[in-house]
């Protein structure tokens, strides 16, 4: 009876790595469509050959093989898949309902608990923001000092394993409000109120300093002794553990800073222990642009679409601010922030175009730009040979309203591109008359 079992089991096992293989064995071709690389030259009319789900050939003259799966792409255009610098996608299913939220964790020094293994990779709002052309994300933990680990994602996969691009792809930080503002329209905390906040500001910030010099010794001690194995070995402490990597500068911070003086004092941690810093929210970049072009700090903008944080604000106080960036030098990308809304990221883009911001710089900042920031240019991003096959074919600019998303690969391999919303539509569009 054992040897029947360990027999099925055997075969069960053997059919899912022939599964797998098969999918990752693939070959395609999008055939007489239009290609932008968004780092190359667009190619008016021209071929995409995927294969082990990477790119390997592309371009007007492109050998197509007997063996692969033709796409037709006659009047339709290749773009690499948009990629959300900002979410909690697969972290959050209905933000009403407590029950559906994992994105937060007790206590202020989370620096262990990884997003990635908490994704849960059957949720409704994955599909939806794929139809819409996103192929990839940053899924964030967040509420805390120190929040946790971010993981970049496709969204595709069985498994997170199969999902993550980068399971740990920075460390999500929040410097202390500074400011005495009640939030949108929520004017400003005077007197006593306002003091009580700045001080516990300030503790907090000296909170956070304090547990990065810890991370600073536990790091010297632990090399110490790996150099003198005689010194008495410290206690383990998982979150010290995890901060290791961002002592040495080998893991980015994501530091949420809105106010000028936020990013500023964002920027005097990040110089002062030598971490590698990206600036989420910057609410108020342009006013220290000068300062975050010199030191090379990118910064995470959006959701673009919101109304401004400040009743005083123009009414396109946010539709401007990455045109604003743009002509400062400084690197930005956009997020939408949410879950169930990360369906509209290239609707963040196409405004901001709208307002200022080049095209060409509207697309790279949800494709190339975020690659770049996290550390992952070589394997997605852009059209190119030997990336990974993160592909959308649309009937239009991807940027635009109007335009829908025909097919998508993500890993090369074919994507659904149906959701709830159209299964939905469906259902009731043949509803009995």
């Amino acid at each position: 009876m054992k040897n029947t079992f360990a027999l099925i089991l055997l075969l069960f096992l053997s059919c899912i790595a022939m599964t797998t293989a098969q999918a990752q064995n693939g070959e395609y071709v999008i055939r007489d469509a239009k290609i932008v690389t968004v780092t190359g030259a667009t190619i008016p009319r021209g071929s995409v050959l995927i294969r082990d789900g990477k790119i390997v050939a592309f371009g007007d003259k492109v050998a197509i093989p007997g063996s692969a799966k033709v796409i037709e792409g006659r009047g339709l255009s290749v773009y690499p898949g948009l990629i959300d610098s900002g979410t909690y996608l697969g972290l959050s299913e209905v933000g009403s309902v407590q029950e559906t939220r994992d994105t937060t964790e007790l206590g202020d020094f989370n620096s262990n608990a990884r997003a990635i293994v908490a994704v849960n990779i059957h949720s409704e709002l994955i599909p939806v923001a794929r139809a819409n052309g996103v192929t990839t994300v940053i899924t964030s933990p967040r509420g805390r000092l120190v929040s946790g680990q971010a993981a970049l994602i496709n969204l595709d996969g069985w498994t997170w394993q199969e999902m993550a691009v980068k399971p740990a792809a920075a460390m999500v930080m929040e410097y202390p409000r500074l400011s005495g503002g009640g939030g949108r329209f929520g004017g400003f905390q005077q007197g006593q109120g306002a003091d009580n906040q700045r001080q516990q500001a300030q503790r907090q910030i000296e909170s956070l300093k304090k547990k990065l010099e810890e991370a600073q010794a536990y790091a010297q001690a632990k090399e110490a002794r790996a150099k003198d194995p005689g010194i008495p070995a410290r206690a383990t402490d998982l979150v010290l553990e995890a901060l290791i990597p961002v002592i040495k500068g080998e893991l980015p911070v994501l530091m949420t800073a809105n106010s000028a003086a936020e990013i500023r004092g964002a920027i005097e941690i990040a110089d002062k222990f030598k971490l590698r810093l990206i600036i989420n929210g910057a609410d108020e970049a342009e006013k220290v642009a000068s300062l975050l072009k010199e030191k090379s700090i990118p910064v995470i903008i959006g959701p673009v679409t919101e109304v401004p944080n400040r009743e005083d604000d123009g009414y396109d106080r946010n539709y401007s601010q990455a045109g604003e960036l743009q002509k400062a030098g400084v690197r930005f990308a956009f997020q939408t922030n949410d879950a169930a809304y990360v369906r509209n990221l290239p609707f963040q883009a196409g405004t901001a175009a709208a307002f200022g911001l080049a095209k060409e710089e509207a697309l790279k900042s949800v494709t190339i730009y975020p690659a770049q920031i996290f550390g992952v240019d070589k394997l997605i991003g852009s059209i190119e040979v030997g990336k990974v096959a993160n592909l959308i074919v649309t009937d239009g600019d991807p940027l635009e309203f109007r335009t829908n998303v025909k097919h998508m690969f993500i890993n090369g391999k074919p994507v659904d591109l149906s959701s709830r919303h159209t299964r939905l539509y469906d259902k009731f569009n043949s509803r009995p008359q």
